[in-house]
């Protein structure tokens, strides 16, 4: 099979890590965020934090799914370029500011989505970039 053949599966797998790259930003997010008004005032405070963080299952799941997409992003580069995968795996750069906005509630600007749309024209630039490669989706 040629290196940069992608198939469905890869495909599939492809925005599988997307979605799981979502997850793990958001769990992160989450285990960082204590239940209650805390706030880092003296020394002491940053061993309860990461107590917490630590306790916190948001963490354990981002940490599963960053092993997950290490394993499924593996697999993928060995099948095709890394400079191919990664403009295809860049739907992140939109899924986590959704998911930042409608389940933690953050802010997003116009300006900060003007900088989305600057990095997203950058790795279509990028991306078409290859089109010299022979890229066939079977």
């Amino acid at each position: 099979m040629p290196k940069n053949r992608i198939t469905l599966k890869l495909l599939f797998f492809l925005v599988v890590t997307d979605f799981l790259e979502t997850l793990t930003q958001y769990c992160f997010k989450k285990s960082a965020i204590p239940e209650s008004s805390f706030m880092i005032t003296k020394f002491n405070d940053v061993f309860f934090f990461l107590k917490e963080v630590v306790l916190s299952g948001f963490l354990w799941l981002g940490l599963g799914s960053v092993f997950i997409t290490f394993v499924i992003w593996s697999t993928i580069l060995s099948k095709i370029d890394l400079s191919v995968a990664v403009p295809i795996c860049s739907f992140s750069y939109i899924l986590v500011p959704l998911v930042s906005i409608f389940f933690l509630g953050e802010q997003m600007t116009f300006l900060d989505w003007t900088g989305i749309a600057f990095i997203l024209t950058g790795v279509i630039i990028v991306s078409t970039s290859t089109k010299h490669k022979e890229i066939v989706i079977t």
